[in-house]
């Protein structure tokens, strides 16, 4: 299949072009406006060079809101507070965190300077959010992503202690639940998602749904 370039124009090919590894087009921006475009298609980007490249992976991964899983060990934690739990305290640091925290098997991160920016203009807009696990007044964990209509579209997470970014992500899942969200964006598939529920879906089920929900 050939894999598209984008220009000014805001466009984006039909997401069944995808190449088989779920990259569907390279270039344009990371404008506002292009961002919320390609979210509503089910559509992210993800890159560790300078060029933006968009992806729309088949199958999808994604979490039901009624099908999470809590173990007794995270249970217990919840039950006595473990950790103080906020949404939007300070999205600054953790978008920074997220691009901060070394990971296994990773030698940078994709969440560069203008991924920074452009996610920072998409939460002043009200559409991006964190979900922040903090200790003794200290942010030890957390997540972000974007929020439309009935659906969370997870972007990264982060944690400085341990079931710190699981516990966010819990708390944030009750909390979108009783908004009505009805769908969580996971995008692929991690093992620590899927002990929490996460599933596989195939593509062409996941944006009739975003159809629905948004």
């Amino acid at each position: 299949m050939q894999l598209h370039v984008l220009n000014e124009k805001i466009w984006f090919p039909p997401v069944e072009s995808a190449l088989e590894d779920g990259l569907l087009a390279i270039g344009g921006d990371l404008t506002t406006e292009r961002l919320l475009f390609a979210y509503k298609k089910g559509i992210f980007p993800w890159y560790d060079g300078e060029t933006p490249l968009w992806w729309c992976p088949n199958p999808r991964f994604i979490l039901l809101p009624d099908e999470l899983k809590v173990s007794k060990s995270m249970k217990a934690l919840l039950k006595k507070d473990a950790f103080d739990f906020r949404i939007n305290k300070d999205f600054a640091s953790v978008i920074n965190a997220c691009k901060t925290k070394e990971r296994k098997d990773q030698d940078g991160t994709w969440i560069k300077d203008e991924v920074v920016h452009a996610y920072t203009e998409l939460h002043k807009l009200g559409f991006a959010h964190s979900a922040e696990a903090w200790k003794d007044g200290v942010l030890v964990g957390g997540l972000y992503g974007v929020l439309l209509g009935k659906v969370f579209f997870g972007e990264s997470m982060f944690s400085y202690q341990s079931n710190a970014s699981k516990y966010a992500f819990i708390k944030m899942v009750s909390h979108l639940k009783d908004q009505g969200v009805v769908l969580i964006d996971c995008q692929v598939y991690t093992e620590h998602l899927e002990s929490l529920g996460a599933k596989m879906i195939m593509r062409q089920q996941f944006t009739h749904l975003l159809e629905q929900l948004l």
